[in-house]
């Protein structure tokens, strides 16, 4: 039997990135700024509302193109200040700088130089910009603008980007891309141009991003979900009038680059006397919209994307992160599609446990169709629980059939309480992982069980309670899916004896 094909064509659409981004040099004869919106790589969120769609597809087609191009990571100084962190990865925006680095070398992507933006003379930045230099890696600084972005005259003029280093460049395509949003890479692209001008240079300007999706209606899953992802941004989604009032196409955009886009418009007005672009989104490359091949398949991932930002935002919105003003937002969102919470396969079957067993409980929704279901008792956590159920599943092994050694787990849990403090011994999901690899050494049917771990990927797992983090960080890792009920069973999930 033939394996079905993804309702994404990745392949598609690689060659049809790769094109656009040759075919917007080709425009520009010379040297093309290249602003990168989003993720480079580990986009999860792609990967789930494009099933078919790599992680790192960024990357890829980057790689496609890199004897052609550099690449520019920006950094806001603030965010240096102020320790500002990354809520996927856990990493702060300068760790986040130094962990891309490393990631693009491994796609033989050359890393030319970062810009530090609103730069300032401050021990944690001066700290950080000597570390990359004892790293071989050149560093600029980018200074703040007043009244940036409405004052065009004092941008672009000695006082305004003229106080700007001159980055250093070889290639005919420069990839600007940052650690997060505020990181300053549209000004950094602006300012180069600028420099460009003054050496009469004619150079040009594009953006690739994913989301959202330009040629698909305001209202489609697809965006829908890419809004839902960016609550904590603010992001709006908004119809492009600068692509309807000129070209009588409705095209969706968002409300930064429709605020950012007069700037970028009257700068080249102001440098080569005409614009090459009269909307935000002309002057995208995005082509992800035209390499969906089963659109019923994408609405659906995309449906159960915005269920699972559902969960979260009603934590965040808990934990004060999220405003309620966000949090109805995505209510509206789920109305507006006919959504409920009990749309997502675990929920259900995860609270009937729950409530049958009287305390924490998880179920697993597998690739197969199959629902496991896991409780928190003192030997494992509900995650830890759902797993071990899971591997039974794949392996043919009875569920009463035990897969750990019980001297193990034992000794192990002796180990958190009496030595590391912990109140609950418990084993998590990492654990009862290293605790299965060990077994499996002399036992035939942990050995088995340990062969189906590549198997849990792509599950989809509900919690009746908050689990911890440790928990959340494996599964992630193991590409399961999380999302919880905001219900608590202690107010500090890891708290200890002392």
């Amino acid at each position: 039997m033939s394996k079905k094909k993804p309702p994404f064509n990745y392949q598609k659409y690689l060659k049809l990135q790769k094109e656009a981004i040759l075919e917007r040099m080709k425009r520009f004869n010379g040297k093309l700024y290249l602003e990168f919106g989003g993720k480079l790589f580990d986009d999860e969120h792609a990967a789930r509302v494009l099933p078919g769609f790599e992680t790192d597809a960024k990357a890829h087609v980057l790689a496609t193109l890199k004897d052609q191009l550099e690449i520019i990571i920006c950094i806001n100084a603030k965010d240096i200040i102020t320790g500002k962190i990354r809520g996927d990865t856990g990493l702060t925006y300068q760790d986040e700088v130094v962990r891309m680095i490393d990631e693009l070398k491994d796609y033989d992507l050359l890393v030319s130089s970062v810009v530090i933006t609103k730069y300032q003379v401050e021990p944690r930045v001066r700290a950080f910009r000597r570390y990359l230099s004892n790293l071989n890696i050149k560093t600029y600084a980018h200074y703040e603008i007043d009244n940036y972005p409405l004052n065009v005259e004092l941008i672009l003029s000695k006082e305004g980007f003229g106080k700007n280093d001159l980055v250093e460049t070889s290639k005919p395509l420069v990839v600007v891309a940052g650690p997060g949003p505020g990181s300053g890479k549209l000004a950094v692209c602006l300012s180069m141009l600028y420099a460009d001008a003054q050496n009469y240079i004619k150079s040009g300007y594009a953006k690739y991003e994913t989301f959202p999706t330009w040629n698909l209606s305001l209202t489609h899953p697809l965006n829908l979900a890419y809004e839902a992802a960016t609550l904590d941004l603010n992001d709006v989604l908004m119809v492009d009038h600068f692509h309807l009032i000129h070209f009588n196409v409705n095209a969706v955009s968002y409300n930064r680059d429709l605020e950012a886009f007069p700037l970028l418009k009257r700068t080249f007005e102001r440098l080569y006397g005409v614009s090459p672009y009269q909307s935000p989104t002309e002057m995208g490359v995005n082509k992800v919209g035209f390499a969906i091949s089963d659109e019923k398949a994408i609405q659906k991932a995309c449906e159960q994307e915005i269920i699972r930002r559902y969960f979260r935002t009603l934590w965040e919105n808990k934990c004060g992160i999220i405003p309620q003003e966000g949090l109805n937002k995505i209510q509206r969102m789920m109305e507006r599609l006919n959504l409920t919470p009990e749309m997502r396969p675990p929920v259900t079957p995860a609270l009937e446990k729950s409530s049958k067993c009287k305390t924490s409980a998880a179920a697993l929704s597998l690739d197969d169709g199959v629902i496991v279901t896991g409780k928190k008792s003192e030997l494992f956590t509900q995650g830890a629980a759902a797993v071990i159920n899971a591997l039974k599943h794949y392996a043919g092994v009875q569920k009463k059939m035990p897969l750990l050694s019980e001297n193990l787990i034992t000794t192990i849990q002796k180990l958190k309480i009496k030595q590391l403090g912990n109140k609950d011994g418990a084993l998590n999901v990492s654990e009862v992982l290293i605790t299965l690899a060990i077994t499996a050494s002399s036992g035939p049917l942990s050995s088995e069980a340990l062969k189906c771990i590549p198997l849990l990927r792509g599950g989809q797992l509900h919690s009746s309670h908050v689990i911890d983090q440790n928990d959340i960080s494996t599964l992630n890792e193991l590409g399961i899916d999380v999302t919880f009920e905001p219900q608590q069973t202690s107010y500090y999930t890891n708290s200890k004896r002392r």
